[in-house]
């Protein structure tokens, strides 16, 4: 039979599992693409809702970073709902969208990149930027997806 300390170290252990996990994530320790930003990557499997939940939230948080609209983002979606969603959410928040269109040498263009990895029944969520990464964790519902972490933001000077 388990005590409640039992318990409690059993959910410490879980939160510094899922923790050095998500640091892992944000370490830029995945691919890298050309441009030097982590290569885009989200499953299929995440839902229409939940992308949109977490796409929509990460996008008003990189806003509160580098502007709302006020700049050409580059990205390189893939055919997940997420990249999908992250293009939408992007356009609603103002900004110019490019994914293979070529800009004039005057056009201000922010490269993005982005990973959704599942992660012990929640989402991880990284958008990177050549000075700013957000990463957050979600729990995903039927309806959508809600943050379950708080948002970890690293500046590059």
């Amino acid at each position: 039979m388990r005590t409640f300390a039992h318990y409690l170290l059993l959910r410490l252990i879980r939160a510094l599992a899922a923790a050095g996990t998500f640091a892992i994530l944000l370490s830029g320790c995945q691919s890298m693409g050309t441009d030097g930003l982590v290569a885009s990557n989200a499953p299929p499997e995440i839902s229409g809702p939940a992308a949109s939940a977490i796409a929509g939230d990460m996008v008003s948080r990189l806003a509160e970073q580098i502007g709302p609209g006020k700049a050409t983002v580059s990205l390189k979606p893939d055919a997940s709902p997420f990249g999908q969603a992250l293009e939408a959410a992007l356009k609603g928040w103002g900004y110019a969208v490019v994914t293979d269109q070529k800009t004039d040498s005057e056009t201000k263009v922010i490269p993005l990149a982005y990973v959704v990895l599942p992660f012990d029944g929640q989402i991880l969520a990284r958008l990177s930027t050549d000075h700013v990464e957000l990463g957050r964790a979600y729990n995903v519902t039927a309806s959508g997806a809600t943050p379950a972490s708080a948002l970890s933001l690293m500046r590059r000077g």
